[in-house]
């Protein structure tokens, strides 16, 4: 029995060529569902296409699907500046971007030098686009970068890049001036190269107050370090809406491509706040993929709370996701590729013992809609040769 299992196991960690065939493999799998579809809608392959599984960041297809729905792929994000007339406080209210990096703010205090002739005396930081506190099923409190929280405004991902080096700590990046949050956050860290997220939402603004008052003391805009959160004032005169330089398909394309829980849920977040409202709330969010997947997909049973893949209590079957994969199509070019052909463009997800993939199989130039669900531990380039098996045998 012990021999048999072993060898078991080994057929699963061994390359498709070495072993009977994926598919063979994938039919061991207790726990696992597969669904593959040509143009017209007739079934090529089918395994437990009707069960749920925990389908990991594969959900973020459908965050992109709505948000790409909803704005279009020239869509920017954007964020708004006012001067306080009473004070020549700087007045920054957050919309929930995802992609405000350093280079983005680079931008902006170009276009304040732009736009303002005087002293700004301070920085004034509105975040109230969200709603606090925000808890995300299935985020949890590690100072991993794909654990940042989200935020109405947010810095570099809500994330800090920091060197430490004889124990003194520095920058991680020369576009990113160190800050008094990442002196404090960078103390206890051991020598080398550290990416961690800010922790808290609360931290976020404060952050981005920071960052906002190191590049405006570079400008020779400001001086002294005064940052305050807030409410937009009465007396604060509008200055001009910053557009984020990259549109919604090139924020997509990044999500897709690395991962991104952050811009996910930020997209996810802001959709609520788009169709119900500010303050942002995942409630708010919840109710507008509900009402999307009853009037486009008429599921009868799922389960989605956020919309990363963070959550193992999200459940969607091989057949759910195929049908957000057709309705994507219009979007394919925004998919990650498997290699550098457009053989297999697809999204995968991983948690422990959940590996899922999703997308399509060109198959002489006819995209096949396929999805794959696999709740078990295998090795984690199984799926990658099972697509590739799909690919060579349509």
């Amino acid at each position: 029995m012990r021999f048999l299992l072993l060898v078991s196991l080994l057929l699963l960690h061994l390359p498709a060529s070495d072993a009977a065939s994926a598919i063979t493999q994938f039919n061991r799998l207790k726990n696992a569902g597969l669904l593959v579809i040509d143009n017209e809608g007739n079934e090529k392959r089918s395994v437990n296409a009707d069960t749920k599984y925990v389908p990991a960041s594969t959900v973020k297809v459908l965050t992109a699907l709505i948000a790409l729905e909803t704005w279009g792929e020239d869509f920017r994000f954007t964020t708004e500046f006012y001067i306080d007339t009473n004070d020549n406080r700087l007045w920054i209210v957050g919309k929930g971007d995802p992609y405000l990096v350093s280079e983005e703010i680079d931008l902006i205090i170009e276009k304040i030098k732009q736009t303002y002739i005087g002293t700004i005396s301070g920085i004034g930081i509105d975040s109230t686009y969200f709603s606090e506190p925000i808890v995300i099923d299935g985020q949890s409190s590690t100072s991993n970068p794909y654990d940042a929280p989200a935020g109405a405004l947010a810095a570099n991902f809500n994330t800090i890049k920091i060197k430490i080096r004889n124990k003194k700590i520095y920058a991680g990046e020369k576009q990113t001036p160190l800050t008094p949050l990442a002196k404090k956050m960078g103390w206890r860290l051991g020598t080398g190269t550290h990416r961690l997220n800010l922790g808290s939402a609360t931290k976020g603004p404060r952050y981005f107050g920071e960052l906002m008052h190191e590049k405006l003391k570079l400008a020779k805009l400001v001086d002294k370090r005064n940052i305050s959160t807030g409410k937009l004032p009465a007396s604060a005169e509008y200055l001009f809406v910053h557009e984020n330089s990259r549109n919604l398909s090139e924020v997509v394309t990044s999500m897709l491509k690395y991962s991104n829980n952050f811009i996910a849920n930020q997209l996810y977040l802001t959709l609520g706040a788009e169709y119900r409202g500010a303050p942002a709330s995942m409630e708010k969010s919840n109710a507008v993929f509900d009402e999307f997947i009853s009037n486009n997909f008429y599921w009868n049973n799922y389960n989605l709370n956020e919309g990363a893949g963070l959550s193992r209590r999200n459940q969607l079957s091989a057949r759910q996701l195929v049908d957000i994969m057709e309705r994507f199509k219009p979007y394919q070019h925004l998919m990650p590729r498997q290699d550098k052909t457009e053989r297999i463009l697809a999204k995968t997800g991983t948690l422990s013992n959940v590996n899922t993939y999703a997308g399509y199989i060109n198959v002489n130039g006819e995209l096949q809609s396929f999805a794959m669900l696999i709740n078990q531990r295998v090795n984690r380039d199984f799926r990658k040769q099972l697509a590739s098996y799909l690919y060579r045998n349509p």
